[in-house]
């Protein structure tokens, strides 16, 4: 009896032990940050994932590793939610309109021809009511932590678009944002939602005959090829929103959730300041292919587009809240 108890005590020890050592291994493990994105590594937002990743293997080596999955190699635009929401992946950057169905108020972004320029855009983001809009989605689970510039959006088409008329009948890829279908709508075009990866091939079969992005990104996906005309419109601020899961940021330990508070703000500050030379550098490139012409719209002609669109703001004022509306307007000035 004394002999048995003896043995049950030491394998309770060497149990004890092995629990502790394995609890200790654990503890060793960095925390794993997954940033998955659609775009490519040249972007501003490819950019900035991956210079987050360089800064947190520098200075938080061993207690964070990051890993970055771009061009939509981990999850497509379909699925990144999702998976953000069950912590599969713990950082994102997704367009405003991915993020209506969490919070209608960024739908604010996607209103054409409400800023004037880039500066207006981030004189608005710097604002209070600005840094409001990131923390509107905590109560379902997603906490923003900065606005990424990827430059102002343009349109592109097989016809020069020059003034609102010419986007009658056109059929432009938009994406799942009921206000951009809207606004489309509102310029008799033909709206059709449709995913980042598949707008090249929506443009080669004719799918879609027009779209809007970034200098960059019709750069880097070679919309270049399937398009004949660009119009340098400026019609809308090209920004993603840096989001992650807010049970993880939570969780993290204090100190390291500063350090990577201290690194969002440190890469947010050089994104910014990097994407008007990629932006510049990418319509450039599209000059030199040769392959597509570049219109750009006088301001005279950016007012009629702005009155063409506007009807189709009503329709979202109250979900956006007036007064933020008119907290960017007046960013104009």
């Amino acid at each position: 009896m004394k002999f048995s108890f003896v043995r049950r005590g030491l394998a309770g020890v060497l149990a004890g032990c092995a629990l502790l050592g394995a609890l200790s291994a654990q503890a060793a493990d960095p925390i794993l940050i997954k940033f998955s994105h659609i775009t490519a590594d040249s972007t501003p937002k490819g950019q900035g994932a991956l210079l987050f990743k360089k800064l947190v293997d520098e200075r938080l080596a061993g207690k964070v590793k990051v890993e970055v999955y771009a061009n939509s190699s981990l999850y497509g635009d379909g699925k990144e939610m999702e998976a953000l929401l069950l912590n599969e992946v713990q950082m994102l950057a997704p367009a405003p309109s991915k993020l209506e169905q969490y919070t209608k108020q960024l739908q604010l972004f996607d209103l054409m021809f409400l800023f004037d320029d880039v500066a207006a855009a981030q004189r608005f983001q710097a604002s209070d009511k600005g840094k409001a809009l990131l923390k509107s989605m905590e109560d379902k689970g997603i906490t923003g932590l900065a606005y990424w510039l990827n430059g102002m959006r343009q349109l592109t088409a097989n016809k020069p678009l020059v003034e609102p008329a010419d986007a009658r009948g056109q059929k432009f890829r938009v994406q799942p944002s009921d206000l951009q279908a809207a606004q489309y709508s509102a310029l008799r075009a033909v709206p059709r939602k449709m995913a980042f990866a598949e707008i090249y091939q929506g443009l080669q079969t004719g799918v879609v005959n027009a779209q809007d992005n970034p200098w960059s990104n019709i750069y880097s996906q070679k919309y270049f090829e399937v398009q004949k005309y660009m119009t340098e419109s400026n019609h809308a601020i090209g920004n993603y929103v840096l989001i992650t899961n807010t049970k993880f940021w939570n969780g993290l330990p204090a100190d390291i959730r500063g350090e990577l508070e201290a690194i969002v703000d440190e890469v947010t500050v050089e994104v910014n300041k990097q994407a008007e030379a990629l932006n510049a550098k990418a319509r450039q490139g599209i000059l030199d292919t040769g392959k597509s012409e570049i219109i750009t719209l006088t301001p005279e002609q950016r007012a009629q587009w702005r009155d063409a669109v506007r009807p189709a703001w009503k329709k979202f004022e109250a979900d956006i809240g007036v007064d933020v509306i008119e907290a960017a307007q007046a960013a104009n000035q």
